[in-house]
C-alpha cells in the first residue's frame, strides 16, 4: 500500500511546498501554509489522444443572444448593484466582515422572494433554530422559505433535484466540503472545488446560487483568488458593527456595471434600503465649522452628495501626518503638493486629516477640488458657505479638469437646496438649472480667489 504523503498548501494562492515555511514562495503571504494530504494525479493519456465527441463550432454572427429575464430581489438598492436583478443560472458571491449583515440581508431577500418562487436557505455555520430566531426577531414571513443545515456539496445537489428551487443561499462557502476530496473544510482545495461544483449545478439547472464569503482583516475575500474567476458576480457589503449604514458594491459583475452603489441602514427590523443616499451623507449642523465642504461624486448611474471634512493642524513631530479616511491617501499627498506649487498655500509643516462623512468611500477624481478647498478652509479658519457644492479634478499643473455627468451633478445639488456650484469650466451646461448659480473655474488659483471673496 502506497504511503500517504503530506504537503503544505497556501490558503491564499494555492501554491504547494514539500515543507512548511513561514512565507509563501508564490504570493509572499505570511503564515498561510497548512498541511494537507497529497492527492495523486490521474493518469494522463498521450497528447492528442482525446476520444470523446468534438463539440461543434459556431460563427459569432450566427449566435442569437436571448434577452435575460431577471428576477427582482424585492430591494431596489440590491437590484441596482446586481444590474437589474438576479439572472437565472448565475452564481453570486456576497462577502463582508463579521457583523456587516450578510446573513440578515440574504434572509430578508429569500423570505420575501419565497412567496413567489421556491427558495432554499442552506446554512453550514448556524443551526436552524438560530435562523428561525433571527427571522422572528426581524418580523419576516417564515411560511414559504425552506431551510436545511448541511455542509456536503453532494447532499446539497440531491436537495436541488428534490426541491427544484429558483434561488439557493449557501452560508457560507468556507464551510462547504466535497466528500471525494481530501482536506479540511475551508482549505484551498475544498473551497475551490465546492464553488466549482455549485457553479456547474447552477448552470445546468438555471438555479440562482448566492454564496456567502468571509473577508480577511485586510478586507480581501478569504480563500483562493481563483474563486473570483469561477463566479459571475462578487459583491461586498461594507460597514462595521457599530455603524448604522451599510454600502453594497460590486467588484465583479458579468451582467451589469461594477460602479453601482447600494446603501442600506441597519435597524431593529433588519436592513432597510436608503432611497436617497445624499440625504444621509449631508446631515450637517446649522453652524458649519471651517474645514467642511460638500462634493458631488458619481456612483454608477447616479450622483451622490457627500460632505468632506478636513483638519489641518501644526505638526508636533518631525514628519507631518497625512491621514485619509474614505479617500485616497496617496492622492491627498499629491493634491497638497499641487496646492503648494500652484496655489501658494504651504501645508508642508502641517498635519492633515481628511474624512468622508457617513462611512462612504470616494474613489473618483471629481472630489479633488472640494477636498483641497476643505484643507484651505481648515488651515485659514474660514468657513466655506453652506450653500456651496464643489466638484472637479485637479491636474498636476494646477488646472481644473472636467468630470463626467456635470449636468446631472448640478441638478442633484439644486434639488437639495444648494445655491452655488463651483465646477470646471469645461463642464458647460446644456441647459440652465433653476435655483443655482454655476461658477466655472479653470485653475486652482481662481477657486482660491472665489473663496477669499466669499
Amino acid at each position: 500500500m502506497a504511503k500517504v504523503k503530506s504537503i503544505y498548501q497556501c490558503q491564499e494562492c494555492g501554491a504547494t511546498s514539500s515543507q512548511w515555511v513561514g512565507q509563501c514562495p508564490e504570493c509572499q503571504a505570511w503564515n498561510t501554509l497548512v498541511e494537507s494530504v497529497q492527492v495523486p494525479e490521474p493518469a494522463r493519456g498521450p497528447p492528442g489522444g482525446y476520444a470523446g465527441a468534438i463539440p461543434e463550432r459556431s460563427k459569432l454572427s450566427a449566435i442569437q443572444p436571448e434577452r435575460l429575464s431577471r428576477i427582482g430581489s424585492g430591494y431596489s438598492e440590491f437590484d441596482r448593484v446586481l444590474g437589474g436583478g438576479f439572472v437565472p443560472g448565475s452564481v453570486i458571491l456576497l462577502g463582508g466582515a463579521p457583523g456587516a449583515g450578510k446573513s440578515t440581508l440574504l434572509l430578508q431577500v429569500t423570505t420575501l422572494l419565497s412567496a413567489q418562487k421556491p427558495c432554499l436557505y442552506v446554512t453550514g455555520e448556524e443551526s436552524l433554530e438560530q435562523i428561525a430566531l433571527r427571522a422572528q426577531r426581524l418580523g419576516l414571513n417564515r411560511e414559504h422559505l425552506e431551510c436545511v443545515s448541511e455542509t456536503r456539496v453532494e447532499a446539497i445537489a440531491a436537495i436541488f433535484d428534490q426541491v427544484k428551487p429558483a434561488l439557493v443561499v449557501v452560508d457560507s462557502v468556507q464551510v462547504m466540503q466535497v466528500e471525494s476530496l481530501s482536506g479540511a473544510p475551508g482549505s484551498v482545495g475544498q473551497v475551490r472545488e465546492s464553488a466549482a461544483q455549485l457553479t456547474r449545478l447552477a448552470k445546468a439547472t438555471g438555479v440562482i446560487v448566492l454564496l456567502v464569503g468571509h473577508v480577511t482583516k485586510e478586507g480581501a475575500l478569504a480563500g483562493p483568488k481563483v474563486l473570483e474567476h469561477i463566479i459571475d458576480a462578487s459583491l461586498l457589503l461594507e460597514g462595521d458593527g457599530g455603524g448604522r449604514f451599510r454600502t453594497l458594491r460590486a467588484h465583479k459583475n458579468r451582467f451589469g456595471s461594477v460602479g453601482e452603489l447600494g446603501v442600506f441602514a441597519m435597524t431593529e427590523t433588519g436592513l432597510r434600503e436608503v432611497k436617497n443616499p445624499s440625504a444621509i451623507f449631508l446631515s450637517r449642523p446649522e453652524n458649519v465649522a471651517p474645514g467642511s465642504s460638500v462634493i458631488c461624486t458619481w456612483e454608477g448611474t447616479r450622483p451622490l452628495l457627500v460632505e468632506v471634512q478636513a483638519l489641518v493642524d501644526s505638526s508636533l513631530g518631525g514628519s507631518p501626518k497625512r491621514v485619509a479616511v474614505g479617500l485616497d491617501g496617496q492622492r491627498l499627498a499629491m493634491l497638497l503638493a499641487i496646492l503648494h506649487r500652484h496655489g501658494h498655500v504651504q501645508l508642508g509643516d502641517q498635519d492633515v486629516f481628511v474624512n468622508a462623512v457617513g462611512g462612504v468611500k470616494v474613489t473618483e477624481t471629481g472630489a479633488d477640488l472640494g477636498l483641497l478647498l476643505a484643507c484651505v478652509s481648515s488651515f485659514r479658519g474660514k468657513t466655506i458657505p453652506k450653500d456651496w457644492v464643489i466638484f472637479g479634478e485637479v491636474g498636476l499643473s494646477g488646472e481644473v479638469r472636467p468630470v463626467a455627468s456635470g449636468q446631472e451633478r448640478i441638478r442633484e445639488a439644486a434639488k437639495h437646496g444648494f445655491k452655488k456650484a463651483i465646477v470646471p469650466s469645461a463642464n458647460a451646461l446644456k441647459q440652465l438649472v433653476s435655483g443655482i448659480e454655476v461658477c466655472r473655474v479653470e485653475r486652482i488659483s481662481q477657486v482660491l480667489e472665489l473663496f477669499d471673496e466669499s
